[in-house]
């Protein structure tokens, strides 16, 4: 690895204790301690470039989806071959008989009698069995891992996080994020890091909205138990009429909130800024997510959320993308022009004007990740 303080290559005898034995300095990263491509100067650049030089603030989970080395999903599979409980008790049976025949028996039938025992005990091995699994995900470094690093290696050797990148975990949204002054518009994040991202870069407050935070399950609560009211909006606080804004992951709930919306409060402009499910489920280098598969079938997201089939199919399953793993001056941008387009499109008490999803431009495909 490089010293991050004196440039110097360092080899593994080095860098004892984390310290370069060159410049004398301490570092916080060792790729030997936290895996390939965990070091300072690696992570500087991801910090670098997420936050465009310093001009944005990132959170530490957007931080990990960009320097993540590997992300890979895998679909469910079914139990294919004979269970080993079963086809070596049988092997074995079938195997004794075999050779209690060959013993009563002279010349060549006992010969291939013997030879049929020998190629029962193989065939087992010649028929791999294969358990059942379900849908999954992984991401190297995991996310509690490399909030680890950075919240405990890097804070105690810099003094604190890296320029521009703020601890989502720990932040609450504020209350005047929450209820700006004359507000225009509502932004409906179903992302904590997401929001925690708007807040930091002053969104709700420039654009004058209002930022409500719902989780996707949470959210669709609320529009049963009570859908006179936004979601994230218990106390009902929001004016009515303002348009809202649905920023949401590329998930089976993230894709139906939006159309519950506009049928629970028809006199609301909806637009939908979440992150499309076609954007991601080809694109290489997109991070893909598994989680257990959603109550909600793939007839469901055609009809309702009017996504194609094979789009729904792969929400279906239980995959998702997260939109928080969207570059940050993407995913700043697409908002900010969804909430023009609301506040545009906001017209007198009526039916409100559907709106489809909005066009994501394509991001450069990150370096040291692999296809997901």
């Amino acid at each position: 690895m490089i010293c991050p303080n004196c440039s110097t290559e360092l080899k593994l005898k080095e860098r004892t204790g984390r310290v370069c034995s060159h410049c004398h300095r301490g570092f916080a990263l060792d790729p030997r301690m936290y895996g390939t491509g965990m070091h300072d100067v690696r992570i500087r650049r991801c910090a670098e470039s997420l936050t465009d030089h310093g001009r944005l603030k990132v959170t530490i989970t957007q931080l990990w989806y960009r320097a993540r080395t590997q992300s890979s999903s895998w679909p469910a599979r079914k139990a294919r071959g004979i269970h080993p409980g079963i086809t070596w008790p049988v092997a074995l049976a079938v195997c004794a008989g075999l050779i209690a025949l060959a013993t009563r028996i002279s010349g060549a039938p006992a010969f291939w009698t013997g030879v049929g025992a020998v190629l029962v005990l193989v065939v087992p091995k010649l028929v791999p069995y294969e358990r059942a699994r379900s849908a999954g995900s992984s991401i190297t470094p995991s996310e509690y891992g490399f909030r680890g690093m950075m919240t405990s290696a890097w804070t105690t050797t810099y003094g604190g996080l890296p320029q521009g990148v703020v601890n989502d975990a720990d932040h609450v949204l504020g209350r005047a994020a929450k209820r700006p002054h004359e507000a225009r518009a509502v932004i409906l994040c179903t992302d904590h890091t997401v929001a925690v991202f708007l807040e930091a870069n002053g969104v709700p407050a420039r654009l004058k909205a209002v930022l409500l935070e719902a989780l996707p399950d949470y959210a669709h609560e609320d529009l049963v138990e009570d859908p006179g009211r936004l979601p994230g909006d218990p106390s009902g606080n929001v004016p009515d009429g303002l348009p809202v804004v649905v920023v949401h992951d590329a998930s089976a709930l993230g894709a139906l909130l939006a159309p519950l919306l506009r049928i629970t409060h028809p006199d609301r402009v909806v637009v939908d800024a979440g992150l499309p499910v076609a954007a991601v489920r080809r694109r290489r280098g997109a991070v893909h997510r598994a989680s257990p598969a959603p109550a909600v079938d793939a007839e469901a997201l055609r009809s309702v959320a009017g996504l194609s089939e094979e789009d729904a199919a792969w929400l279906a399953a239980g995959f998702w993308s997260p939109v928080a793993a969207v570059p940050p001056a993407l995913l700043l941008g697409v908002v900010e022009q969804a909430v023009e387009r609301a506040v545009a499109a906001c017209a007198p008490p009526g039916p409100a004007p559907e709106h489809a999803f909005l066009t994501w431009p394509d991001a450069p495909v990150m370096k040291g990740t692999s296809p997901a």
